[in-house]
């Protein structure tokens, strides 16, 4: 099945491919082919599950992709692609950022560490991976672990943090970051300058989280400086409805940001992802991010009583409802290598929680100039 989708209004825009960061045109996607990886599926002693995260590195033409287990496990593999789409993924090592240097939590209620990663980047300028953990917040048990932003070698070896503001710090109130809401989006942008971290959720002094109806759910953007490893600016998002009612009315749902991508010029492709019980996988929706004109909220400490800024402008570039398939739980994106038609190749990726009635998913997108 091979669909076209454009951005609303948008004939054509500018981005910069992950790799490389090349100005390139862009009018729309194409889906080209779903991969489904086994469930149970088994690397070296590991299930492959949980996939959180993915970012093609074209130096060494392998992908990497996190798993959001305690581990933080981290693969490598090789994505086949020919005319016809996906020939065949095959994994090629396995490894974990949790090694010598890593900062572990001081304590560890229930032998849990607090580790939950989530997404994954390669600086092609250093040869170093950045990943991200959303932490844990546990208040019967007491158990706060703080959102963490890392580097690494490319072995996984623990290189250095980026220091998070104090707007991410765990509390026992309501205030502060959300639990399992946190650091889910990581983009490289600037050649390699700038590092882009979202939020998937607001943080409780930002607004409510999303509804079936509209509401002013502003998710946290956070602006870092590469070399001073600084946060400098953040910007106020604002999330979409909850897709679909649940079933019953008062069971979970959500939606929230669970990953960004660099465009260039300041844009960031934004999947976010709407799920509700009863309702077989994901509503995911692909928009365009434009930070040009947004307001730096670095210093506005609550966006529920201080209004007056101006967010991320947001236009809509693809919805997965669209394609036919069923869309599970799509937590990953990155720009892939060129088609056979020399046309750029966009992957998704979906983390199935490690359940059997989920599916781990390779989604393949041909890049339309």
């Amino acid at each position: 099945m091979n669909r076209m989708f454009t951005g609303a209004s948008i004939l054509s825009f500018l981005f910069f491919a992950s790799y490389g960061q090349t100005e390139i045109n862009l009018s729309g996607l194409r889906f080209i082919r779903e991969l489904t990886i086994d469930y149970n599926k088994s690397f070296n002693g590991t299930e492959i599950g949980g996939l959180s995260g993915i970012d093609y590195d074209p130096h060494a033409q392998v992908y990497y992709l996190i798993s959001d287990e305690e581990d933080a496990r981290f693969y490598t593999a090789k994505l086949l692609i020919s005319q016809l789409g996906i020939d065949s993924l095959n994994f090629l090592s396995v490894g974990s950022f949790l090694q010598t240097g890593f900062p572990l939590p001081s304590s560890r209620p229930n032998q849990t560490l607090g580790i939950d990663p989530e997404a994954i980047r390669v600086n092609q300028k250093t040869r170093q991976l950045v990943w991200t953990s959303e932490g844990e917040r546990k208040i019967k048990e007491k158990a706060f672990v703080n959102p963490s932003i890392n580097i690494a070698w490319i072995d996984g070896k623990f290189v250095d943090s980026f220091p998070v503001p104090p707007n991410l710090a765990m509390q026992h109130s309501d205030n502060g970051p959300r639990k399992n809401g946190t650091l889910e989006g990581l983009a490289f942008a600037n050649d390699f300058k700038t590092l882009y971290v979202s939020l998937e959720e607001p943080l409780y002094e930002d607004g409510p989280r999303s509804s079936l109806a509209e509401t002013n759910s502003w998710v946290r953007f956070y602006q870092f400086d590469i070399d001073s490893k600084k946060n400098v600016a953040q910007y106020a998002y604002r999330l979409e409805p909850i897709a679909y009612p649940s079933s019953p009315d008062d069971a979970f749902k959500m939606d929230g940001i669970s990953e960004i991508l660099t465009i260039g010029h300041k844009k960031l492709l934004v999947v976010e992802r709407s799920y509700s019980t009863g309702r077989a996988g994901c509503t995911v929706k692909v928009f365009i991010a434009d930070l040009s004109l947004a307001s730096d909220i670095k210093d506005n400490s609550s966006l529920r009583v201080n209004s007056s800024f101006k967010p991320i402008e947001k236009k809509l570039l693809l919805n997965m409802d669209e394609l036919g398939i069923y869309i599970d739980n799509i937590e990953g994106v990155t720009f892939g290598p060129d088609l056979p038609n020399g046309h750029k190749s966009l992957v998704f990726v979906s983390d199935n929680n490690f359940q059997e009635i989920q599916k781990t998913q390779i989604l393949l997108f041909e890049v339309i100039p």
